[in-house]
């Protein structure tokens, strides 16, 4: 029993996959906070340009 224990404290793949899960986590933060900020950049963009172009008048 004392065995197992000692072997389960020195084992690092329960550590290794935490690790791997947070940085996971950062990286699908640090993701979603780019993309919102992409996304707030092109639509002001979008909204200058669109504002800029007059309609066409019919002839």
């Amino acid at each position: 029993m004392l065995r197992s224990v000692i072997r389960f404290l020195r084992a690092e793949d329960g550590p290794t996959a935490v690790e791997y899960a947070v940085m996971l986590a950062l990286i699908v933060v640090v993701c979603i906070v780019a993309i919102t900020a992409i996304g707030k950049n092109a639509n002001s963009t979008f909204s200058a340009v669109g504002s800029a172009i007059k309609p066409a008048t019919a002839s």
